[in-house]
């Protein structure tokens, strides 16, 4: 259950904006904005627990109320608005609605952060053409690992990801980039995952470690930076700055791809 209860739940599906080491000042669409809704439940996933375990696509939120919020947000502060939230924001049927609708109205560059595991519905790549940027998440080089890291829905796999994004590299006329999250129990997959990032080719590698704690409950709040709230949570693993910067020299070197990393942000 939800450490927020029916009196004090925020009432906006917009937050923000936060500070990304990515992006600058984004502020949030939450389009899942019902519960925590995601086809992964990442062991190092900021929301903590995912209560729907899901790859279902319909509408969570209606436009209108996203768009309501949008209105009574800061949004001249952002420097982008990111599709994120509570989960996976492409299993929101409006997702393209809601782009469109909020591009018209703040003129702002809009990205969608995802964990590619739709991205073989040429459905759902059609929605995200409608974005400037589409950030896809890939920690793993075999499915073990995809189990241990991401535990997705059944059917899921590595091949299914990879050639999720390879489609959408082949459409998408915006920004692609690939994050990976590594710890020691995906380190020593460098390599394959380096021969995937060659079979996708994005514009830009995001390397990241699990620096924030893991909430032990979903949080709804956390959707945010969520640094200093009164939540219990556990510490992960990371990489070192020391290994963080090995892995990004050799990913330079095995792949000529841009790459950036959480330890370089500042």
């Amino acid at each position: 259950m939800s450490v927020d209860t029916a009196h004090n739940l925020p009432p906006s599906t917009v937050y923000g904006p936060v500070k990304s080491w990515r992006v600058g000042n984004s502020l949030g669409i939450d389009l899942l904005f019902t519960s925590s809704i995601c086809s992964f439940r990442c062991v190092y996933c900021q929301l903590g627990k995912i209560l729907e375990h899901t790859a279902e696509r319909k509408i969570y939120v209606p436009t209108a109320k996203v768009m309501e919020d949008l209105r009574a947000s800061r949004w001249q502060e952002a420097d982008i608005i990111t599709f994120s939230g509570n989960g996976e924001p492409t299993l929101a049927l409006n997702l393209a609605e809601v782009i469109r609708d909020i591009k018209a109205f703040t003129g702002k560059p809009l990205m969608v952060l995802t964990n590619a595991t739709t991205l073989g519905d040429p459905r759902v790549r059609a929605d995200l053409r409608e974005a400037d940027k589409v950030f896809c998440k890939l920690d793993a080089a075999d499915d073990q690992t995809l189990l241990r890291v991401n535990r997705p829905v059944a059917g899921v796999t590595v091949r299914s990801i990879v050639d999720g994004i390879k489609a959408l590299r082949a459409e998408f006329p915006g920004y692609l980039a690939v994050q990976m999250m590594f710890m020691p129990m995906n380190r020593k997959e460098l390599e394959a995952m380096a021969d995937l990032l060659n079979e996708i080719r994005p514009d830009e590698v995001q390397l990241n470690t699990p620096m924030r704690p893991v909430p032990r409950d979903w949080f709804r709040e956390s959707r945010g930076n969520h640094l200093g709230l009164p939540y219990p949570a556990a510490q992960l693993k990371t990489v070192d700055r020391a290994d963080a910067l090995t892995i990004e020299a050799q990913l330079q070197e095995l792949t000529g791809l841009k790459i950036v990393s959480i330890y370089r942000k500042d």
